[in-house]
């Protein structure tokens, strides 16, 4: 992309990463978001749950099994914790940043229909959020998840049949207009470059 084509870049777009622990969201957010600064955009990078609130900070402890919630208050948690950034999410938006999110809607989606929950419901409860203009979805295998992280894994990340569960629900949402699928267990360069003709082509 040229310096001279980068205002082509539109205001108040909304960029998702998502999939499964370990397949690189947050360096590939961190590398588009350094492009996109290049190019002459302001960029706010957001990473989800966010544990600095107080509602992030219920659903750390959930995490670490200090709580014991059942999968549908969990998903209440972590919808409620991105309802907590909606109006700064939309001033950003508004004043034309592009907004880089690791992890988003799609995540209660994917963990929540993997614990029995009703995807329909799951989206339903999202639709008054600022909805996304694109989605990566940065799909590995659970056990290159695994394999990624040897120790330290909470209670998600050690259930590698939830996470195939989690893998599926992902690639059906990823059929869907405005997601696109790539291939995660590759050099990240490459996977950086998939990203950055996507959001060219969207722009």
């Amino acid at each position: 992309m040229t310096h001279g084509s980068s205002t082509s870049l539109r205001a108040g777009l909304l960029i998702a990463f998502e999939g499964l622990d370990q397949s690189g969201k947050q360096t590939q957010a961190e590398l588009l978001r350094d492009r996109l600064i290049a190019a002459g955009r302001s960029v706010f990078l957001l990473s989800f749950p966010d544990y600095g609130t107080p509602i992030g900070e219920e659903i750390e402890r959930a995490l670490r099994g200090a709580r014991n919630y059942a999968p549908d208050v969990m998903q209440l948690l972590y919808v409620a914790n991105r309802y907590e950034w909606r109006t700064e999410i939309e001033r950003r938006r508004s004043d034309g940043e592009i907004l880089i999110c690791d992890r988003y809607l799609a995540s209660s989606v994917a963990y929540g229909e993997a614990q029995g929950l009703d995807p329909t419901w799951l989206l339903e409860i999202q639709r008054h959020l600022p909805q996304p203009d694109l989605t990566f979805l940065l799909d590995i295998v659970p056990e290159v998840s695994a394999r990624r992280k040897t120790s330290d894994r909470d209670k998600y990340e050690r259930d590698l049949a939830l996470l195939g569960r989690v893998r599926n629900s992902y690639l059906s949402l990823a059929e869907k207009d405005g997601w696109v699928r790539l291939s995660a267990d590759r050099d990240r360069l490459l996977v950086a470059t998939d990203v950055w003709t996507a959001v060219e082509r969207r722009v």
